[in-house]
């Protein structure tokens, strides 16, 4: 049986995981995405980037006239995708086991009938090391194991309920028929003790209890009880996904290559720990009331301290293991998610310089110390000499927010997350009582200060700019009011919001800048940056313009897939670009509902209470 795919739309698709990699299944039941053992680790499939070469593992119902709907069990990262038909009903439940007794990686596939006799197909063709290995196979009693023949690569084992046929070419496949009631299970992993053994489907439901459990004990520690609150909690699992459970690192995006513009170059790995969406995230965590994450990755933080690197104590993004180096490499042997070539792995950025990273951690920092356990005295003078270095460094151009390739500019939203870390430490060591001196602290806060009002305000457009002695735009400023820098009434930032609504606003969604002079190094265009919508909602809301924001912060959930997932951005035909899902977005979708949830409830209150 020979299965043809082709390129699946980005948001079709759902993903499952175990806070150590992920796997992104699309809504006709292939598993088309999934590294192996960790997030940055090589693929194992990658048809999402190739349906030729990439690698997948598909489980299909053939039924005539067939739909198939996706979703995830309430409350759960396990996923279902059902396929209705009027000749019967199936489902696959999908999910990665999360348990306390174990930490191998496997994958779980359930199939069930519903209603009437189906015939399905399987097919497992991985294709290791970004399908650049071959491999060997070994047909057992009980299961099939693959062995890649590229040294370093891991070997999986593929677990089956049904008999297994192994074809010319290594990979598995086989068709099978099963009526209402029946069931046929798939395991897919490390190779372990017990993965040459036959399955047995009482332990298969205890793992899958076990991990239902986990993840609806989890979420039900959240203090959001607000509207929205199914995306919300999405949003926060998604979240709690994306965080390593061994080294407390959050992974951007746990994808590569998937495209900001059809056919373009701006193609990117995000499967690495970004100090600042890091930092972002922690936030939007503590929002909903959850700290244990924060100690585990403050943890993890403390350890890549170097202060005797040029860059400064720390740098922009690492592996998730706190690696320090992911350099580019060039996969020309892929085609790249609808013909968009290079097919980037690793990220040149981790030797950019970013200043913003700094007042990110440092808000975060305040924010753990405010609503859970206190910084250690240590950790207190290891981050005043991390301010030390700021204070000398503060005023030097660097790559910002953006992360441009056309050369480091005097970026405004860099000054400005400058002047949270100082301000946050001011906050922090006075609340916490903690050893000063705090005057030059104060100094260099004021200074920040005047150098932004002084020369980031364009006086003709009525606006702050993107970098000093520009005219251009850009919604990172929308950060402003968010982060206490300028009151949201203050007629300077009345006047910019109109600016940047006018300028890079098409009615909800937002993009970042104008390219303009190719600012940032890179050719074509991108589509719009769905965090910044996200931000732009909370900056009304902050405004005063409660309504407003309502109805755009609603209209941007319904851009959501249909399991309530971004992607980085939004393109002009309303299609998800960029890759998926994106921590950025969901972090900024919590805290612009915990934001407007709570003015809206004040505003409903009369003077009587």
């Amino acid at each position: 049986m020979e299965t043809t795919l082709e390129y699946q739309p980005i948001e079709n698709y759902g993903v499952i995981g175990n806070m150590r990699t992920v796997a992104l299944v699309s809504v006709t039941g292939s598993i088309d995405f999934f590294c192996f053992p960790r997030f940055d680790s090589p693929t194992v499939f990658a048809a999402l980037l190739d349906p030729d070469k990439g690698g997948f593992f598909c489980v299909q119902a053939d039924l005539r006239n067939s739909h198939t709907k996706q979703l995830y069990l309430p409350d759960t990262n396990v996923l279902v995708t059902r396929f209705l038909s009027d000749d019967g009903i199936a489902e696959i439940t999908d999910f990665m086991p999360v348990l306390d007794h174990r930490s191998i990686s496997q994958v779980v596939r359930n199939v069930k009938v519903i209603q009437g006799e189906i015939q399905f197909h399987v097919k497992c063709r991985p294709r290791f090391d970004y399908a650049r290995s071959s491999h060997t196979v070994e047909k057992h009693a009980e299961c099939i194991v693959f062995t890649p023949t590229t040294e370093g690569q891991p070997t999986l084992v593929l677990q089956s309920t049904i008999p297994l046929t192994v074809e010319d070419d290594g990979d598995v496949a086989h068709s099978f028929r099963m009526k209402a009631g029946e069931t046929a299970s798939f395991v897919f992993g490390e190779d372990c003790e017990d993965a040459r053994c036959a399955l047995d489907e009482d332990v298969l439901k205890t793992v899958f209890e076990e991990t239902t459990n986990y993840w609806r004990t989890w979420i039900a520690r959240s203090n959001y009880t607000g509207r929205w609150r199914e995306m919300v909690n999405r949003s926060a699992l998604l979240l709690k996904l994306l965080t390593d459970r061994e080294f407390g690192s959050i992974v951007a995006a746990p994808t590569f290559g998937l495209p900001e513009h059809i056919g373009g170059e701006r193609n990117w790995d995000y499967r690495y720990t970004w100090l600042r969406d890091s930092a972002f995230t922690l936030y939007a965590m503590m929002r909903l009331g959850f700290v244990e994450e924060v100690t585990h990755f403050q943890q993890w933080l403390h350890g890549l301290l170097d202060y005797n690197s040029e860059q400064g104590p720390l740098q922009v993004l690492y592996r998730m293991d706190g690696g320090h180096e992911t350099p580019e490499i060039v996969l020309d042997h892929l085609r790249g998610y609808m013909d968009s070539r290079p097919v980037r792995i690793g990220n040149a950025a981790y030797h950019q310089l970013q200043l913003d990273i700094y007042g990110e951690l440092t808000d975060a920092l305040y924010l753990a110390n405010k609503y859970g356990d206190a910084s250690s005295h240590d950790e207190w003078e290891s981050y005043k000499r991390t301010l030390e270095w700021l204070s000398k460094n503060w005023e030097r151009e660097d790559e910002g927010i953006w992360e441009v390739r056309g050369g480091r500019k005097d970026f405004l939203h860099s000054r400005l997350m400058c002047w949270v870390a100082f301000d946050r430490a001011v906050r922090l060591g006075h609340k916490r009582s903690f050893a000063g001196p705090f005057g030059w602290m104060e100094d260099t806060r004021d200074a920040i200060s005047r150098d932004i009002h002084g020369n980031f305000w364009n006086e003709e457009l009525q606006a702050f700019v993107q970098y000093k002695g520009s005219d251009t735009l850009d919604a990172s400023v929308l950060l402003m009011p968010l982060v206490r820098f300028i009151s949201p009434t203050d007629p300077r930032w009345l006047s910019t919001l109109a600016a940047i609504e006018k300028d890079l606003t098409v009615d909800t969604l937002v993009y970042r800048y104008r390219n303009e002079g190719c600012l940032d190094g890179l050719t074509g265009d991108e589509g719009s940056f769905t965090a910044c919508s996200f931000w732009f909602i909370e900056a009304l809301a902050r405004s005063n313009q409660i309504d407003k924001a309502r109805l755009l912060f609603e209209k941007m959930l319904s851009y959501a897939n249909h399991v309530g997932l971004y992607s980085e951005e939004i393109g002009l035909n309303g299609t998800h670009l960029g890759n998926f899902p994106q921590a950025l977005t969901h972090l900024a979708l919590i805290s612009a509902a915990t934001y407007l949830d709570r003015a809206l409830s004040e505003k409903r209150r009369t003077p009587w209470g």
